[in-house]
């Protein structure tokens, strides 16, 4: 059952599912742990699924700089509440690549304003911040189920203009972006797949590489069994 929650009785419930151990594990995955108690995300989960959505509970466990604790808020934030300033600065605060992508899975997708903040992040020079938009990007290929082909066929153009960034952060996100879209359903797994011969060809930057990879995703027998391709 849900209950309404103050910051302090979350921030505690956290603490006391923190293992040290877990430090380490995150670190090798290359999570930033200087903020960081050692919860686990089904633990992180578990406390959302108690607590009460509340906008103002979500900021102050933003503001407390927690690693668990910025997850959590995304979990228990009001998406109704949320404005695109938000957004912005939430987005600016990311250091880790896990925080991007659950609050952009949690809860960015989702907002009325998500593609106007793709449009913007997917040329921002901060690194998470750009990692941000193609998170966004791959979560609704997941999760918006009634969108039409087009909305996601419109984001070509920034997958292929962000191929020519080398950090690894971002060209992995590039290429999550790209491998969503073309699982999502047969008739965009031919353009996607055409997009990503076209990467794999070129000689700019992580271009080959996001290619490269997605084509390997693309030509699992698993994958075209599902679309109807065999």
């Amino acid at each position: 059952m849900r209950q309404t929650k103050t910051t302090k009785q979350c921030l505690d419930e956290l603490k006391a599912k923190s293992v040290s151990e877990n430090l380490s594990g995150m670190a090798r995955f290359g999570i930033d742990t200087s903020k960081a108690l050692g919860v686990s995300m089904p633990n992180i989960r578990q406390i959302a699924k108690t607590t009460k959505q509340n906008h103002i509970l979500a900021l102050e466990l933003w503001q407390s700089e927690i690693h668990e604790a910025r997850i959590l808020a995304s979990l228990v934030e009001d998406p109704k509440l949320v404005t695109r300033g938000q957004m912005d600065e939430w987005a600016g605060n990311f250091q880790s690549w896990d925080v991007c992508d659950q609050v952009c899975g949690n809860l960015f997708d989702r907002l009325p304003f998500a593609r106007e903040a793709i449009n913007d992040w997917s040329i921002d020079q901060r690194e998470f911040v750009k990692r941000a938009a193609f998170a966004m990007i791959a979560w609704q290929a997941v999760h918006l189920k009634k969108e039409p082909d087009e909305d996601f066929t419109a984001y070509f153009p920034l997958i292929k203009n962000a191929s020519n960034d080398k950090r690894n952060f971002v060209k992995k996100a590039v290429n999550w972006a790209l491998r969503q879209i073309g699982k999502r359903r047969l008739s965009l797994y031919h353009p996607a797949y055409a997009l990503a011969e076209e990467l794999a060809n070129s000689h700019v930057a992580s271009a080959p590489w996001i290619g490269k990879d997605a084509i390997r995703e693309f030509d699992k027998p698993a994958l075209k069994t599902k679309l109807g391709l065999d």
